[in-house]
């Protein structure tokens, strides 16, 4: 077929005219010798469906380049072994009634052309000519096919040649025995010619995988596409070429006996089409990212849409969720740890359980009972592990997994790996979820009630169910300033004493000198102004190990009564953590009512040093940081004579507000990274002033030091 120029003007004109990518590998001679190829680029625009023909060329090739030592001396029954019959299929048989003509053809340019010349531009560019009305991908696995016919029957005729009369006979005049007896000194030569079929098939397949790229999400547009496709005329050409040389060789061995040495060097093919190749998978790789970015927008676009749109029942929701992919048994049912499918949550009210794989032990403890004591609730419970899918997962986090889920009495996704990307983006995003554990609630429609009812689980247990939004928001309207709020569900003695009506000390902090003047100091003021006072030492949020310590030396010192259990010192502050977060969700951190403004300092306080609280029964007293507390207790003398007017309640009361007002201590809330919602401001609660914001809430009540906490 002649060559011909593209009409003026053209896509491909403009290929030819403007530098492109493929340049890159190209010297100013191979820009000239591809111009010629591209002019010989005239698809007639019908479809070819090449992929079972490469299936078949793959498995021709890749029973012929095995072991050289094997195939020439005695290796047959290993090339027996786990050979798979792939020229069965109809697909092929259909294929090849219309391309076995192209294939034939472009067998007989190669072998003429070879045998006139080495492999060069001249024998490249009729090959070309012969495929010009094929695409770039149909063009390249159609040249490998009449090559694979070639190879494939020199090698089955060495295969063969030992075993079989007539294969004997031929391989004589294909001068086998000559090759055999130089198999020791071709063996290199073979391994070459191997390692750049081996690299053109690369080349092929990563090829045809662009011409697989689904059109919805990419098109020509996008960068990494029209580079690749500016490369590929420039990569099907140079594998030709090193088919054609390939082809040189064998012919030569065939016909003269004898290596035929030729001006291009197999490994310097093999080098040119591996940067070739490198630079297409790069290409490929960024496409494929590009595609699953547009197909995540897009699922989780359609994830909000099912969220916001009313639903007959769960179904839909829950699918979306937890099994986009159609799993049939995604969750583990944690009673009896077997794989069930999620038709078993159809229109209940469903609590969804997110975290990641470092649940707390005492959370999950704390979790279950709550779980256990109200399995008469119309509800269920289902872990959803949350692990990115850029963490490669290790032999550890199967462990880690696996223990979490030993301990699950509910139901739960039976891995990671179900819930996607999308999935993830979306639980983050909406749901506001870091590495806490958060509890999202749906109702049996697959409607959100709460984005998170963790936090009311946490401190009314069971009897915030539905855990809806509005139920927590009742609940809150019922609370009025009370220590049972603060201690409810953690100590029964503590309970005991607000009902025998005793006064109460809360305490906390690491500083084992405060504490013992505070405890003796609250003994001498019990006993002189007769009152029955019980002190119990709550230790702090963090600093576990300091905690430990100060509890052995109270008891060791009998200073009093304190929580031996870690887990019910961490249930205290998580539970008055949950008060404030879950004020926050509800919108109303700011509320200035009595119960808030306790927590919000008792939190505070936690963060600067000790402190306490005094209770009468359930009414508080007093709540003040150790700089003020201390001194209160200290000069009972000054405020003892108001006991008989006002009372000890009264009394102590007006004193330390007194102490409070002159010395107002600074407060500070700081918010963790893992936690989802964090509000924009807040209000102090001592001086009701807006906070000042850097990485915690800081609030001064003089301003000219706030500075320097940034």
């Amino acid at each position: 077929m002649a060559s011909k120029l593209p009409p003026e003007g053209s896509a491909l004109q403009l290929m030819m005219k403007t530098p492109d990518r493929g340049s890159i590998f190209m010297s100013s001679d191979d820009s000239f010798m591809m111009q010629q190829i591209l002019a010989t680029h005239a698809p007639d625009g019908r479809e070819v469906n090449i992929k079972p023909l490469l299936r078949l060329v793959e498995d021709i090739l890749r029973s012929s380049t095995l072991n050289v030592d094997g195939l020439l001396l005695d290796g047959t029954d290993a090339q027996k072994e786990n050979m798979e019959d792939k020229t069965n299929q109809a697909g092929v048989v259909l294929l090849l009634d219309s391309l076995l003509y192209t294939i034939e053809r472009i067998s007989s340019e190669m072998e003429s052309n070879c045998l006139s010349g080495a492999g060069g531009h001249a024998t490249t560019l009729p090959v070309f000519n012969v495929v010009s009305s094929f695409s770039w991908d149909a063009k390249l696995v159609l040249t490998l096919a009449a090559f694979a016919l070639k190879y494939g029957e020199f090698w089955l005729l060495c295969q063969i040649y030992s075993s079989n009369q007539l294969a004997k006979s031929m391989g004589a005049l294909k001068q086998l025995p000559v090759i055999m007896e130089h198999s020791g000194s071709l063996k290199s030569r073979f391994d070459a010619i191997n390692n750049l079929i081996r690299t053109t098939l690369d080349q092929t397949r990563c090829i045809v995988e662009f011409t697989d790229l689904p059109s919805t999400y990419i098109t020509q547009d996008v960068p990494a596409l029209s580079t690749a496709s500016a490369t590929i005329p420039t990569a099907v050409y140079w594998a030709i070429r090193g088919l054609i040389v390939c082809t040189a060789q064998i012919i030569n061995l065939s016909t003269t006996g004898h290596d035929f040495q030729d001006s291009w060097d197999l490994s310097t093919l093999t080098h040119k089409n591996n940067n070739i190749l490198d630079h297409l998978k790069k290409q490929l790789a960024t496409c494929y990212q590009y595609i699953e970015d547009k197909k995540n927008i897009e699922a989780y676009d359609a994830l909000q849409r099912i969220l916001e749109t009313i639903q007959i029942d769960n179904m839909k929701v829950l699918k979306a969720i937890i099994c986009p992919r159609d799993d049939q048994a995604p969750l583990l049912d944690g009673a009896s740890k077997n794989r069930v499918s999620i038709e078993v949550l159809r229109r209940k009210n469903v609590l969804l359980l997110i975290s990641g794989l470092n649940f707390f032990q005492e959370e999950l403890s704390v979790l279950k009972q709550i779980y256990n004591d109200s399995r008469n609730h119309a509800y269920e419970v289902v872990w959803i592990p949350i692990v990115e899918h850029w963490v490669k997962w290790t032999d550890l986090m199967q462990k880690q997994f696996e223990t979490l889920q030993a301990t699950m009495p509910w139901f739960l996704v039976h891995h990671p790996s179900l819930i996607q990307k999308p999935v993830i983006r979306f639980i983050k995003e909406k749901w506001h979820f870091r590495n806490k554990p958060i509890l999202v609630v749906l109702d049996p429609q697959g409607k959100v009630l709460s984005p998170n009812a963790i936090h009311m689980m946490l401190i009314w247990g069971s009897g915030a169910f539905p855990f809806t939004s509005l139920r927590e928001e009742a609940l809150w309207n019922e609370e009025i300033l009370r220590l049972e709020l603060l201690v409810n569900g953690i100590d029964q003695t503590i309970l005991n004493w607000i009902r025998d009506g005793k006064y109460i000390f809360l305490y906390g902090g690491d500083d084992i000198e405060w504490i013992r003047k505070f405890t003796t100091s609250a003994r001498s003021v019990s006993l002189a102004s007769r009152i029955p006072l019980e002190m119990v030492y709550v230790g702090k949020s963090t600093k576990r190990e300091q905690v430990r310590r100060v509890i052995s030396t109270i008891k060791t010192e009998t200073l009093g009564y304190c929580w031996q259990d870690m887990a019910m010192i961490w249930f205290f502050w998580t539970r008055l953590e949950s008060m404030l977060f879950s004020k926050i969700q509800l919108g109303r951190g700011d509320d200035n009512d009595p119960t808030m403004l306790t927590i919000k300092k008792i939190l505070s306080y936690d963060k600067s040093g000790s402190w306490a609280v005094l209770s009468n029964g359930s009414s508080v007293v007093i709540n003040g940081h150790s700089s003020t507390v201390l001194p209160a207790l200290n000069e009972y003398d000054m405020w003892k004579k108001n006991i008989p007017v006002k009372g000890f309640d009264l009394s102590i009361k007006d004193y330390h507000d007194m102490l409070h007002g002159a010395a107002l201590p600074c407060c500070r809330f700081e918010f963790p990274s893992t936690i989802g919602r964090i509000p924009e401001n807040m209000k102090c609660p001592e001086c009701l002033r807006i906070m000042g914001k850097n990485f915690a809430f800081v609030c001064c009540h003089d301003e000219s030091d706030v500075s320097a906490l940034y």
